[in-house]
């Protein structure tokens, strides 16, 4: 087979030489490593014809409310308008290049000022005020040609779904529902179908390439291996029943598990001497996992990522943003937003905060997560011309009705080969 012709991927040249053959089943290690690939992403991945997750709309639900994000390593601003509107534009003073707002959040009413020689912005990023403009006495000053409306930080396009903010500075980048495509639309709103509460927050620095990452949350095949908690607790075995959609261009994902009874091959894991089949291993308290049924389908799980850094999280009751910084070739901040639901009971409140001790830097599941990315980026460290092996599942990007497969992770490298040009 052809894959490149099945996956709409060019073999082109890159600048280590040209992409192995079966493009998406075999992933260069330079990928994790060469600097003028950062380069190229943050221009045409993060600030191409993408949607990049910014914040939350109940993170800024008033007028002047703002939060400080990241498009790929560009630093940004979202704000909420006196119209009600959400902008968002690079944060950058047009002087000398400071921050305009340096704190996570805030509310600034009607005008951003930089700290560094107060300048002054209004709430759509338009610079509208200079100290000592005309000098003093007549003395010093702008010149008198100098036009405000022609400096001032780039501004992006921003859009909302069901509660979610987006942001773009392409022209080109379609709307958010055609960037979607139906199925992964559907799943998004399945979980964020009433308006919600944040209930907290925080940011994990990881010791990797930010792909690494994004391909972890992909990885179906390895959740029920590494995570012993996982497995033995049947929250997503590969024997369950469940799946992973993929959209059409490879983009997005969605994996998911259906209840918790073993389908047929429910002792393969014992079968295989696997860690993660552990009987020994008990809760002190096992109302952790006292879950209710909230969306109507019996999925205990879903997983859901966005190209090309945001994850939403249904893991039993508890729910997650997460939402991945690139910090050059070999570091990344996830920023992590825990969420509930604004007609949430206090008893679901307390069940949502008592699994959130699911994941996280010290989380019973997502402890190891933080941890394998850079066992990965520093055993490739002398193999950037070796290759990984993504064959799990076939060579092909699509849904399967099975998660013992790598089916998303390849959707990630056609998506992320056809932004690059690669």
């Amino acid at each position: 087979m052809d894959i490149r012709h099945d996956t709409h991927v060019e073999a082109t040249t890159t600048p280590h030489g040209p992409w192995p053959e079966d493009s998406i089943s075999r992933v260069p290690y330079w990928v994790y490593q060469d600097e003028a690939t950062w380069l190229r992403e943050r221009e045409r991945v993060f600030e191409g014809a993408t949607w990049n997750y910014v914040c939350l709309e109940a993170d800024i639900p008033e007028k002047g409310d703002y939060r400080t994000t990241h498009v790929g390593a560009m630093p940004v601003v979202v704000v909420r308008a006196a119209d009600g509107t959400i902008n968002a534009f690079e944060n950058r003073c047009a002087h000398r290049g400071a921050l305009i707002a340096f704190d996570d959040s805030g509310n600034v009413g009607n005008q951003f000022k930089c700290i560094y020689h107060a300048w002054s912005y209004d709430l759509a990023g338009n610079l509208k005020g200079i100290a000592f403009e005309r000098g003093i006495a007549g003395v010093g000053g702008m010149p008198a040609d100098f036009k405000r409306e022609e400096h001032g930080p780039r501004k992006l396009r921003t859009t909302t779904l069901c509660g979610l903010v987006f942001a773009t500075l392409s022209p080109d980048t379609p709307p958010i529902e055609d960037y979607l495509g139906p199925e992964i639309l559907a799943r998004v709103r399945r979980v964020l179908n009433r308006p919600i509460r944040v209930m907290g927050r925080f940011t994990q620095p990881l010791p990797n390439n930010w792909k690494l990452y994004v391909e972890n949350v992909k990885d179906t095949y390895h959740a029920s291996l590494l995570h012993l908690f996982f497995a033995t607790f049947r929250i997503t075995r590969l024997t369950q029943a469940g799946g992973v959609l993929v959209s059409a261009d490879g983009a997005h994902h969605a994996s998911y598990t259906i209840g918790s009874a073993d389908a047929p091959g429910a002792s393969a894991y014992r079968e295989q001497g696997l860690r993660s089949e552990n009987d020994d291993y008990k809760l002190a308290d096992p109302s952790l996992l006292d879950s209710v049924e909230e969306f109507g389908d019996h999925i205990q799980l879903q997983i859901l990522s966005i190209f090309p850094g945001v994850i939403l999280q249904q893991i039993h009751n508890c729910l997650a943003v997460r939402q991945v910084v690139p910090r050059g070739t070999d570091a990344m901040d996830l920023h992590w937003t825990y969420f509930g639901f604004a007609d949430d009971s206090p008893e679901m409140n307390k069940r949502r905060l008592k699994q959130q001790n699911l994941v996280g830097p010290a989380g019973f599941v997502s402890m190891e997560d933080g941890c394998v990315g850079g066992f990965v980026q520093r055993g490739i460290a002398a193999a950037g011309d070796k290759v990984s092996v993504v064959e799990m599942g076939g060579r092909t990007a699509e849904s399967q009705a099975t998660r013992a497969t790598e089916s998303s992770v390849r959707g990630f490298w056609k998506a992320w080969r056809r932004h690059m040009g690669y």
